[in-house]
């Protein structure tokens, strides 16, 4: 099989497509792959960056979806199943894998494959910022950073059904309003002076909660955009640097800042990933979120995906087509 791979860490221009033997799947789900997902941490992976430093040569990728080859007895599964899929980590950029039965979703009709192979790893994330860490509630407002990237898309298409009153996209270009318009935003403000635009829009009270996988030198002025009693999500920092904050802003206006990091909280808590699809896959199936809208490149142009992370010229999920 054909399956991209990382054999020096000289960033995404390091990236190969080569052949590979298949997995044989034993006790796991054989899945023929159609697509793959990219996300920030594969752009950190080719350069070693990552806090998972898989041994080289490896196949990155997180999430996948395609249709079932063989399933084990009592998986649920069967030959020919639409499905998504989670490697959690890294092996997803092939065209078969094999996971365990726990890491595979139906996926639904309604849903391409490249739309699924851009859904899990962002919404799941996002599933998990608004509802478990952020703990949004009916009718707020969301300010949603990074807003013409991955997660920022599936937070615009999300924070609707639950329960937000009003999206504010922020974009670093004039370029990108267009993308957030489209994933959902109410309202979609530059970068460059976000907090005096938010300010106004919100009629000088701020916002309920602030998506943020950016970090770097918007985090204070983030804080400052935050209304009494409002959370600020930390889910990363494409910005590139790892922000401070001066607690006393905690205090005086009496504000949070949250950790958000999906992936730990799933293995701490066994069986989470489960329940966040058992409220999401009807969304979907009924058309009440929509799906993705990703930029898919062909398996051979992998290393121009991966660098779109990198480089921040991704507009939406960016997914790679396997066959």
């Amino acid at each position: 099989m054909r399956a991209v791979q990382i054999a020096q860490l000289d960033g995404p221009g390091s990236v190969r497509v080569v052949d590979v033997d298949e997995p044989d799947g034993t006790d796991q789900v054989l899945i023929d792959v159609y697509a793959a997902g990219v996300a920030f941490p594969d752009a950190l992976l080719t350069r070693g960056l990552y806090q998972y430093k898989p041994d080289l040569p490896f196949t990155p990728g997180a999430e996948i979806a395609g249709v079932v080859r063989n399933a084990p007895a009592g998986s649920g599964l069967s030959p020919g199943d639409r499905v998504a899929g989670l490697t959690m980590l890294s092996g997803g950029m092939a065209q078969v894998v094999a996971l365990a039965p726990d890491q595979v979703f139906r996926l639904p009709e309604a849903v391409s494959f490249e739309a699924g192979a851009g859904l899990l790893f962002n919404d799941l994330t996002v599933h998990c910022a608004l509802r478990t860490r952020g703990r949004l509630a009916q009718g707020e407002t969301v300010l949603v950073h990074g807003a013409a990237g991955g997660i920022g898309t599936s937070a615009l298409r999300l924070a609707p059904a639950f329960g937000a009153g009003r999206t504010i996209a922020v974009v670093s270009t004039e370029e990108k309003v267009a993308v957030a318009q489209a994933a959902g935003a109410d309202d979609v403000v530059l970068a460059d002076g976000f907090k005096d635009a938010v300010k106004e829009l919100t009629g000088g009270r701020g916002v309920d909660v602030v998506v943020d996988p950016v970090g770097g030198d918007r985090f204070t002025d983030s804080l400052r955009s935050l209304a009494p009693g409002g959370r600020l999500l930390v889910i990363g920092f494409t910005g590139g640097d790892i922000p401070t904050v001066k607690v006393n802003r905690l205090l005086l206006n009496n504000v949070d800042v949250v950790g958000v990091g999906w992936g730990g909280w799933t293995f701490a808590h066994p069986g989470y990933v489960r329940e966040q699809w058992a409220e999401l896959e009807p969304l979907f199936a009924a058309g009440a979120v929509s799906a993705p809208r990703p930029d898919v490149y062909p398996l051979d142009r992998a290393a121009e995906a991966i660098a779109a992370l990198e480089n921040r010229t991704a507009r939406g999920k960016v997914v790679i087509a396997l066959r």
